[in-house]
């Protein structure tokens, strides 16, 4: 099981199962052999990443605020351009793959149509949010009677994990130095079992002195 995810669902789901074959005895083969537990940084850590950026976003803040955000997010190193120019990528990948033999099937030609699809959506995001920017600098410093904000729906479907989870579930720094990454999986594996119900009794002796067994894991750097 890899370090990182697309997407938090998958990496919540692997660990999961990778949970509860340890509740049960069973020991990770091929690629989970190498499993590391990663502890997100909570977004005040890091506010330039996208996590940090959203949570940057409230209503308190002003309008040159969240200029200044919308900007870093689109501009030419930002998140958008990347994500745009990474679907570009994968389209020009499937691209090299064509081929028109049979035209009663062709999936590679439908997947690289859905590809170059969403890259020209994403370019059009980029534009808008271009225009955006000024327009947001224009909007007022106060609040509105909150009895408008009926009138149009909330956009926002998702939460940063660090609000599912809670502050003390997210990491604020790098893991300390007597952090045993083992005894967290096993402690997760048994949280996690369906038998974990009868097995909530006081901590055993060796399950709280366990001495560190391997440093943490190094964190990939970031690019922005």
């Amino acid at each position: 099981m890899p370090e990182f995810y697309p997407s938090i669902g998958e990496a919540v789901g692997a660990a999961m199962q990778h949970n509860i074959r340890l509740a049960y005895g069973g020991k990770a083969s091929g690629p989970d052999a190498s499993l590391q537990a990663r502890r997100l940084p909570h977004p005040s850590v890091d506010p330039y990443s996208v996590p940090g950026m959203i949570a940057r976003i409230t209503e308190t803040a002003t309008p040159h605020e969240i200029a200044g955000i919308i900007e870093e997010f689109n501009g030419a190193l930002g998140a958008l351009p990347q994500l745009t120019e990474l679907v570009a990528a994968a389209a020009d990948w499937t691209r090299a793959r064509l081929t028109f033999e049979n035209p009663h099937h062709n999936p590679t030609f439908e997947t690289w149509t859905r590809l170059a699809a969403a890259s020209r959506m994403l370019r059009d995001v980029q534009e808008e949010l271009e225009v955006v920017e000024d327009m947001i600098a224009a909007c007022p410093v106060q609040l509105s009677d909150p009895k408008y904000r009926d009138e149009v729906p909330a956009l926002r479907t998702g939460e940063p994990l660090s609000d599912v989870l809670g502050n003390d579930a997210v990491a604020n720094s790098e893991p300390p130095a007597t952090w045993n990454p083992e005894a967290d999986r096993r402690r997760a594996a048994r949280a996690s079992s369906p038998h974990a119900g009868t097995q909530r009794t006081a901590p055993s002796v060796g399950a709280t002195s366990e001495p560190p067994t391997s440093a943490s894991p190094p964190r990939s750097p970031r690019t922005q």
